[in-house]
């Protein structure tokens, strides 16, 4: 199948949740992945839209649609958006979207030298929600783990495709070493041990569809 004029959407990058007005939780997400995937795919002449996180975004191609965003809600609401005015081809959720949030962030600043105790709970499932607004997407997420091995990776990245509704998964993991399956429910496709193999075997995957 050629990607040509496919309609793409793909998240990237970290996401935040402030802890009061000037202080967030995030990871340590590059948007690397998804900043590739973009570029190889536009390459392909497909229809990229990059909604990407706060990262450094220097460089990318121009006829890549860019859709900015850095806290949690306001990746939800573009997507949201996203996917009720557009109908997109192919979905890939690459983002590290942050699963908790504080109970209570503080309105003003946390002072300096205090101690503090800050309560997680749990946020939405964000794949879930594109799921549901873009049912017939083919759908492409991601399951980041770290310091496990590669059979329990593949378990729970299958755990994560089932309960996400998705098409592919890709399990990954940076600890003790970058290493990626691209897989779904019944096959693996491709071991990659670096970010640009990915990106070159999902691309390829996508085409074959």
């Amino acid at each position: 199948m050629s990607l040509k004029n496919k309609r793409i959407l793909i998240t990237a990058g970290p996401t935040w949740v402030p802890m009061d007005s000037v202080r967030v939780i995030s990871n340590i997400a590059s948007g690397e992945t998804g900043i590739l995937l973009a570029e190889k795919l536009s390459k392909e002449q497909a229809k990229v839209t990059l909604v990407l996180g706060p990262v450094e975004r220097r460089g990318i191609d121009r006829r890549i649609r860019l859709v900015k965003f850095r806290f949690f809600e306001e990746l939800r609401a573009r997507l949201k958006k996203e996917l009720s005015s557009k109908k997109y081809d192919i979905v890939i959720h690459s983002a590290a979207v942050s699963d908790f949030r504080p109970e209570q962030p503080v309105k003003g600043k946390f002072s300096s030298g205090k101690a503090y105790e800050l309560r997680l709970i749990p946020l939405a499932k964000i794949v879930t929600e594109i799921r549901r607004r873009a049912p017939e997407a083919k759908l492409v997420l991601f399951k980041l783990e770290s310091g496990i091995s590669d059979n329990l990776l593949i378990r729970r990245a299958k755990a994560a495709l089932a309960d996400a509704g998705g098409d592919l998964v890709v399990a990954n993991r940076l600890i003790p070493r970058y290493k990626a399956y691209l897989l779904d429910e019944k096959k693996i496709y491709f071991q990659a041990a670096s970010k640009e193999k990915l990106a070159q075997a999902l691309v390829k995957r996508l085409a074959l569809k």
